[in-house]
């Protein structure tokens, strides 16, 4: 059976996931982000599958989303869009230590996976934490930098006024620049990624994660079953069936205890 646990630890809402026969056991362990306006509940069934696998499975809840939402519009949360970012980037590292000094994770089975803004929280986590094991994009986005430019001329385009000063926004790059991973490619040490994308999507542009992979194909030539790029040529922003499934073979193949 599997067992599906609300809890809550320093103010971050989350759900487990895990075998009920595994439930005090060290195992390799997934933490996966939702999508801007998404939410922990609303990726189940990620969860489910790979807990049938016999991963232990975390799902948090966002700065402003799910449980944490103040009810800000989606406009108000699209200027907040970055810190929500970096600050479950930060919540990650909390997380992971809780169920640590539980000893309910083995440090070598850690992976990191999200849809959309959760896939962008994993590719940012991989410059910062070593201990990720192995990572899945879905619909995510390395370059934070070139994304967010991409993001403010669109608002410029519409006709909205940037509700930033200059200086805060060149502050903001050179902070992104620290958790952009096109920008330190070597931080990834050759450990399992899988990106899956649709060639349709709007939202997140298909592009940018395409030429970042091709990018990093030399550091993986050694290693080639250690990174994957899946497009999906019908999909838009929504992953597909296989998609979830292959993210769950992912695991299943480069977290196995």
């Amino acid at each position: 059976m599997i067992l599906v646990d609300k809890s809550n630890f320093q103010n971050i809402p989350f759900l487990h996931l895990v075998k009920e026969e595994n439930i005090d056991k060290p195992l390799p362990t997934c933490f996966f982000i939702h999508g801007f306006t998404s939410a922990k509940e609303h990726n189940l069934h990620y969860a489910y599958l790979l807990a049938e696998k016999g991963f232990r499975v975390i799902l948090p809840d966002c700065l402003e989303h799910g449980e944490r939402s103040s009810g800000k519009s989606e406009y108000q949360l699209g200027e907040v869009f970055w810190k929500i970012v970096l600050n479950t980037i930060h919540e990650l590292s909390i997380l992971k230590g809780h169920f640590e000094e539980k000893g309910l994770i083995l440090s070598n089975g850690i992976g990191v996976a999200g849809t959309s803004m959760g896939g962008i929280v994993t590719l940012g986590a991989l410059t910062q934490y070593q201990w990720i094991s192995s990572a899945v994009s879905l619909m995510g986005n390395p370059t934070y930098v070139k994304f967010a430019e991409a993001q403010l001329s669109q608002v410029e385009s519409l006709g909205y006024e940037l509700p930033f000063s200059e200086e805060e926004i060149d502050q903001m790059m050179k902070e992104l620049a620290r958790y952009d991973l096109s920008l330190q490619p070597e931080k990834l040490e050759g450990r399992p990624l899988m990106f899956w994308h649709g060639k349709r999507d709007k939202v997140v542009p298909f592009h940018l994660t395409r030429e970042f992979y091709e990018s990093i194909l030399p550091y993986y030539e050694s290693n080639e079953d250690h990174l994957l790029f899946i497009e999906d040529d019908k999909a838009d922003h929504k992953v597909s069936r296989d998609g979830v499934l292959r993210l769950v073979e992912w695991f299943s193949k480069h977290l196995s205890a």
